[in-house]
């Protein structure tokens, strides 16, 4: 595999991972939504806490593997871009809003992980 093809397919690897990771937060806000409703035998609540603890599970060991193929200066601070995700998912999912605050943070997250891939070139 081409060098530039070799790179790019690892940071596709590393930024999937971390989306899956940002699933954590749905579950999580889906099995307490459940719980709030009926209680803890919600079969509902059961199901998301299963799902949150599965998908970490699998964003473990799939973490490990990526990170081998990267600085770990590299990796953690796109790892940051998680709370991006987990924006979209809340605007997506459950309809929550965007305050002027939240991009403007997202936008300086942005910057500082590009930031940290030019210097580590």
């Amino acid at each position: 595999m081409r060098k530039k093809t070799k790179k790019f397919f690892n940071y596709l690897m590393l930024h999937l991972n971390i989306m899956l990771f940002s699933f954590t937060g749905v579950f999580s806000k889906s099995a307490s939504s459940a719980y709030s409703k009926n209680g803890i035998f919600d079969p509902f609540f059961c199901l998301f806490v299963f799902l949150m603890l599965l998908n970490c599970g699998i964003y473990a060991i799939a973490w490990q593997k990526i990170i081998r193929h990267f600085d770990l200066s590299i990796a953690y601070a796109n790892r940051s871009v998680y709370l991006i995700w987990s924006q979209l998912w809340a605007v997506l999912l459950f309809h929550e809003s965007l305050s002027i605050q939240n991009i403007i943070g997202m936008i300086i997250l942005f910057l500082g992980v590009l930031i940290v891939q030019k210097e580590a070139r």
